[in-house]
């Protein structure tokens, strides 16, 4: 894991869009709402909620496949909700995990979850100390 992470940034108009990327990947725009920004890109916040989700998710599907459980769809969402004072932060976070699979049982989605929220993913681990991280367990029919 000695592999460092890195990001750049760069401001592309008056405002405060910026645009972002890494690795070659394609980039992300961010942006703030209007006045400050355009609208024409993530905020901030939304960029964290995509990376719990994001990371969440990258955990959740090996440790599924490891069980033996066929997984024909993982869909994450996550809603935040932020404090009234500034900084205007998170103080909790719903974060739905919606599996798709013929033959993972509840049980099996929530071991998955509670080792993805306890051992193995950093962004949850980063975030739950500053706020609550409320997950919601559902299996869909595929």
């Amino acid at each position: 894991m000695d592999v460092p992470l890195s990001i750049a940034v760069e401001l592309v108009n008056d405002k405060v869009r910026f645009s972002g990327s890494t690795r070659g990947l394609p980039p992300v725009s961010a942006d703030y709402f209007p006045p400050l920004g355009d609208s024409q890109g993530y905020t901030g916040l939304e960029l964290l909620l995509l990376s719990l989700a994001v990371c969440s998710g990258t955990a959740i599907l090996p440790l599924l496949r490891r069980m033996g459980k066929t997984v024909a769809g993982l869909r994450v969402s996550a809603a935040g909700k932020r404090r009234d004072r500034h900084p205007t932060s998170f103080e909790r976070i719903d974060i739905e995990f919606a599996l798709s699979s013929p033959d993972a049982a509840p049980a099996d989605l929530q071991k998955a979850v509670s080792m993805a929220e306890g051992t193995i993913c950093p962004v949850w681990a980063m975030l739950k100390g500053s706020c609550e991280i409320v997950p919601a367990l559902r299996i869909v029919a595929p």
